[in-house]
């Protein structure tokens, strides 16, 4: 998608993202986290040795490297030209020849070969204002292969980043549905899931009778199935 009516994703990433020294220190300004929970997820999915997995917003590869180990083929997708360049470096150094990077963005990005098996995205799609967010789920449920989940997140109280968002998603994207979340897959806890089956945390949650151990941080989550 190249309209010249679209936005410039580069410049809603920031500046910094052509500096070639803050791209540098970006895994310490990250923290250096440990993708392996998120790529227990994927195989808890069915996703192994010979399955694609796209990798949206994916940096200097902290997610994508240690993927590709696991996965069949990894497209790891950003807008940076010198995230690129850096990730393009550490895959061939890495000697992960199934690792492939692309420069593009959520809007811009055009998938080529199969429907992929899992699409991961972490700290990028905030990026866009929420008219675009829309805009770029429904093109990452159209990279999904049939039966494929889009596990949406986000760490915020706001309904119209939350709640709001995937009911927009939903009404725009007729083949996504959503697959509730049962309260035995978060230990129980009832309070947190809402009536559509969706997880609501909210600082009431979980309390103490010290008020500095009670509560939870704000956070929502959907579970979506393509059909």
């Amino acid at each position: 998608m190249t309209d010249a009516w679209m936005i410039d994703e580069l410049a809603y990433a920031g500046p910094e993202h052509l500096d070639t020294e803050f791209v540098a220190g970006y895994d310490r300004k990250q923290g250096y986290p440990d993708p392996e929970q998120e790529l227990a997820v994927f195989a808890a999915q069915g996703l192994g040795p010979q399955s694609v997995l796209v990798d949206l917003g994916a940096g200097t590869g902290q997610f994508a490297l240690p993927a590709a180990r696991r996965f069949g083929q990894v497209i790891a997708v950003d807008i940076s030209p010198v995230m690129v360049r850096q990730l393009t470096e550490r895959a061939a150094a890495a000697g992960l020849a199934n690792l492939h990077a692309v420069r593009a963005g959520f809007l811009s990005y055009e998938h080529q070969g199969p429907p992929a098996d899992g699409v991961y995205t972490r700290h990028a799609l905030h990026q866009l204002p929420d008219f675009w967010k829309t805009i770029a789920l429904g093109r990452i449920a159209r990279l999904l292969r049939p039966g494929g989940t889009l596990v949406y997140c986000t760490c915020s109280l706001e309904p119209e980043e939350g709640e709001q968002a995937v009911s927009r998603f939903l009404a725009a994207e007729p083949s996504m549905r959503r697959a509730p979340i049962e309260a035995s897959e978060v230990a129980g806890l009832a309070e947190i899931v809402t009536a559509e089956g969706d997880l609501r945390t909210l600082p009431c949650h979980l309390p103490h009778d010290d008020p500095r151990l009670g509560g939870l941080d704000g956070f929502y989550a959907a579970r979506l199935v393509k059909s």
